[in-house]
C-alpha cells in the first residue's frame, strides 16, 4: 500500500508564507513526477506546481515567482514553499505523485488527503 500525507497548511495573513510538505510511504519501487494541486470552494481542482524526478519544475502562471516546489528523492518528500500569499490562494491543497509499487513496478497516480490553506486578515 502507498500513501501520501500532506502537512503544513493553516491560516496566514496576506503577504505571509507557508511551507507544505508531502510524504510518500509504503511499498514504493520508485516515484516519478510529483506535484501540488489546489481546489478552491466552488471551483475545479487546478495544477499549482509540478516537479519531475530529475528536478524540472512547472508552475501555474498565477503562482510563478511566489511559489517554489522541491523534492527529496531519498526520503520520498515533496515541498511547496508559498510566499507573498494572496486571499485568492485560499484552497485545499493536494499532493499528487506517480508511484510504482514494489509488487508490479507499474506507475499509478496517487493523491493525498488535502490540507487547507486560508489567506485572510
Amino acid at each position: 500500500q502507498v500513501r501520501l500525507v500532506e502537512s503544513g497548511g493553516g491560516l496566514v495573513q496576506p503577504g505571509g508564507s507557508l511551507r507544505l510538505s508531502c510524504a510518500a510511504s509504503g511499498s514504493i519501487f520508485r516515484i516519478g513526477d510529483m506535484g501540488w494541486y489546489r481546489q478552491a470552494s466552488g471551483k475545479q481542482r487546478e495544477l499549482v506546481a509540478a516537479i519531475t524526478s530529475g528536478g524540472s519544475t512547472n508552475y501555474a502562471d498565477s503562482v510563478k515567482g511566489r511559489f517554489t516546489t522541491s523534492r527529496d528523492n531519498v526520503n520520498n518528500l515533496v515541498y511547496l514553499q508559498m510566499n507573498s500569499l494572496k486571499p485568492e490562494d485560499t484552497a485545499v491543497y493536494y499532493c499528487n505523485a506517480h508511484i510504482a509499487h514494489l509488487s508490479d513496478r507499474l506507475l499509478r497516480n496517487y493523491w493525498g488527503q488535502g490540507t487547507q490553506v486560508t489567506v485572510s486578515s
